[in-house]
């Protein structure tokens, strides 16, 4: 591995190549300007990223070795508190504040809408995602499980007029709900008529009783455009639709207006992920992050793909061009607005070295590559733009506190200056999935409150953080009785509670998780209109299709007006956020309860860790043990491992007991990956490494700094890529 000397620190060669040939050509940026600022940024700010982690270890020390000497009552948390406080893990609030965030795009501060979360090294995802902007809400409905898939709307080779007609009801019902006429039905519509009135575009429609009425909210129709089709284009939550009419089109056919689809804005922001559903080890995988992050913003990605026989490229999409009721041209995006996910304070690379060849902070690396690469999105010859407001929005995750949220802050001011930037140019999103965070989140807000534009809620990794930092408490619940305990109901409302009291609701999103199940949107459509009545002005999905089913719900749901109500209620109760999920003493698990949670996790952390570390997959579509798809990805791993350490550490399992789960669902595991192309079983032998980076999870769990994975993880896909 060759790297290029500066005067502190080694830079790759692959590194120093990738940004001298691809990123500063086309930048005012030199390279002999470049190298010396990137120095600078890592090194003034390695001592304190190496401090804050010194500080969470020493932290979780005290709290170990305070359960182990009290009895933990969440009956009466006054002494609990007080500990928490003087070892400085409960910080004293401050006064109320307003975030004074600005430049803030409004796909953030003001469109509540769905949001993609996608591995930026898979240029497939990547696009499908930057592109789901606009989603054809007659295929997500005729496509997937929505419509029965039997009987007459059995889907056939070709197409099914049957269950058209269930697409066609389905989407008039939703038309007479955001797009009411002044009587009738969109049922009824057999014309939808473009006039000229008084110098203006107006919309009348023709019912087939041989009346015309107009729409009930004129205001709504906002444009159209005529080519093969005629768009017509409305706007309903500060969502925009288009109905695209055209007799001659095969679906058009069939529908008594000529209607041959309604186009969704649906995934309004994305989030391209170079953290938890990426598997980026080593350096070549690092310049794979970085060069897909500069095809989305220069718009130069491109990938090939076939598709019912027919291969063709896939690239970014371009704006939406229409004409206004005055004639006049404009535009809507064609693509989602981009976040960027960088990578924690506690992950290193190799990308750069010590001058003794100790590896850096992978999360300052990546501030200061995506913000650079991000720079084109600021040329006024761009090919496609991302932000207009000019700003560059980076979701910073696993923060523990006030403290890292600001040091988070103060890398993105020394990137800001070092590239010339102006003062708060970088936009922070935070994740609340660390449960120092989460019970400081005013606190965190308020170190952030120049940039924050995201917070959001997360199960998987709050809850591995929840069982890690009370490790020694005791047994946790099971996993499915987490779900419901008293914390996490708590920990949802306190999120929202806390950012509508810091003003999120007029700056930036306030965001709920993923909907894991891909395969399973009919059950999507009917629970996920949770998350906009909850507050949340978007919320996570795992496909371009799911985001356009559950943009129905924030035409639904207007979540402006939800959360001005939400603002009167009490806000969430700390002392419940406190609750730790144990299980309680008179609980007694019986075997088969205790075999039935082994088994669930030990598949399920198999199945996930089989395809990061043999191929280098961070997130896919991963079987349970009852077969139904899941959409994994690291945290996954950190809740599932973490809960079976905690297990295996207060004797309600054996090492034994273990091992042998592990050994079963190895080969269960096995069967359901029988027929993927290259996959390497785990049974009979069960010493590959991917069997060994998954037992290492458990076994080495409850020592593992805050329950993370991706050290081991990273450790054993190393070894499979240098084998």
């Amino acid at each position: 591995m060759q790297y290029i000397q500066l005067k502190q620190i080694k830079v790759a060669q692959q590194l120093v190549n990738f940004v001298d040939d691809k990123v500063l050509p086309g930048l005012s940026l030199k390279s002999t300007d470049f190298w010396p600022n990137f120095e600078s940024v890592i090194t003034r700010n390695l001592a304190e990223n190496n401090a804050l982690l010194l500080k969470r270890d020493e932290i979780q020390q005290q709290l170990d070795d305070w359960y182990r000497s009290h009895s933990y009552n969440q009956n009466d948390l006054g002494e609990y508190k007080q500990f928490l406080t003087d070892i400085g893990y409960l910080v004293e609030e401050g006064e109320d504040f307003k975030v004074s965030v600005v430049n803030v795009d409004r796909e953030i501060s003001t469109v509540a809408a769905p949001q993609l979360v996608v591995p930026i090294n898979n240029a497939r995802f990547a696009l499908n995602a930057a592109n789901a902007r606009w989603g054809s809400l007659f295929d997500a409905l005729y496509g997937t499980d929505m419509i029965a898939d039997s009987g007459i709307t059995a889907k056939a080779s070709g197409y099914n007029e049957k269950r058209g007609e269930q697409v066609f009801e389905f989407c008039q019902n939703w038309l007479d709900d955001v797009l009411p006429l002044t009587k009738g039905s969109h049922g009824l519509v057999v014309e939808y008529h473009l006039l000229q009135q008084n110098g203006n575009k107006a919309l009348q429609m023709e019912l087939a009783d041989g009346s015309t009425v107009a729409l009930k909210r004129p205001e709504q129709f906002i444009g159209y455009a005529q080519n093969k089709s005629l768009a017509l284009v409305f706007v309903h939550n500060e969502l925009h639709f288009e109905i695209s009419i055209n007799r001659d089109d095969p679906i058009g056919s069939f529908h008594r207006a000529g209607v041959r689809d309604i186009i969704l804005e649906a995934a309004v922001t994305t989030i391209e992920d170079c953290e938890d559903s990426v598997a980026a080890v080593d350096i070549e995988d690092k310049i794979e992050v970085y060069s897909n992050w500069l095809g989305l913003i220069d718009g130069s990605l491109s990938f090939e793909m076939s598709k019912g026989g027919k291969t063709f490229t896939r690239r970014l999409n371009p704006d939406r061009e229409y004409r206004d009721t005055q004639d006049s041209p404009f535009k809507l995006p064609g693509r989602s607005l981009m976040l960027i996910r960088n990578t924690g304070i506690h992950m290193k690379t190799d990308l750069a070295l010590t001058l003794d060849d100790q590896p850096l902070p992978e999360g300052i690396i990546d501030a200061l590559m995506t913000v650079l690469i991000s720079l084109h999105d600021r040329k006024s010859s761009r090919k496609f733009s991302n932000s207009a407001s000019g700003s560059i929005y980076i979701v910073k995750p696993k923060m523990h506190g006030p403290l890292e949220v600001a040091f988070s802050c103060k890398v993105f001011g020394d990137v800001e200056k070092a590239y010339g930037l102006p003062t708060n140019t970088i936009k922070i999103g935070i994740m609340d999935e660390e449960r120092r965070t989460t019970v400081n989140l005013k606190e965190c807000i308020r170190q952030a409150r120049e940039r924050v534009i995201f917070i959001n809620t997360g199960f998987l990794d709050r809850t591995g953080d929840e069982i890690h930092t009370s490790m020694e408490a005791g047994p946790m619940l099971p996993k499915a009785e987490i779900k419901k305990a008293r914390w996490i109901g708590a920990y949802e409302n306190w999120n929202v509670d806390v950012g509508l009291l810091c003003g999120l609701d007029v700056a930036g999103q306030i965001g709920k998780g993923m909907w894991a199940e891909p395969d399973r949107l009919l059950e999507m459509y009917k629970t996920k209109q949770a998350h906009p009545q909850a507050g949340a002005s978007c919320a996570w999905v795992p496909s371009p299709t799911a985001a356009t089913l559950h943009a129905l719900h924030y035409h639904k749901v207007n979540v402006k007006q939800i959360q001005q109500g939400l603002k009167q209620r009490p806000r969430a109760s700390l002392d419940d956020i406190l609750s730790v999920p144990l299980l309680p003493a008179e609980r007694q698990l019986t075997p088969a309860e205790i075999q039935s949670e082994l088994e669930n996790n030990a598949q399920g952390i198999l199945g996930y860790v089989v395809k990061w570390v043999d191929t280098g997959i961070g997130c896919s579509k991963v079987p349970d043990i009852h077969d139904t798809g899941l959409m994994e990805d690291r945290a996954t791993l950190r809740i599932s491992s973490q809960q079976l350490a905690n297990w295996l550490r207060h004797g309600l399992c054996s090492k034994q007991q273990l091992v042998e789960t592990f050994q079963r669902m190895a080969r269960v595991v096995d069967q359901q990956n029988a027929d993927s192309p290259g996959y390497i079983a785990m049974a009979d032998g069960f010493d590959g490494l991917a069997f060994q980076a998954a037992m290492a999870l458990v076994l080495e769990g409850a020592e593992t700094a805050n329950g993370y994975t991706e050290d081991l993880l990273h450790a054993y896909r190393r070894r499979v890529k240098t084998a």
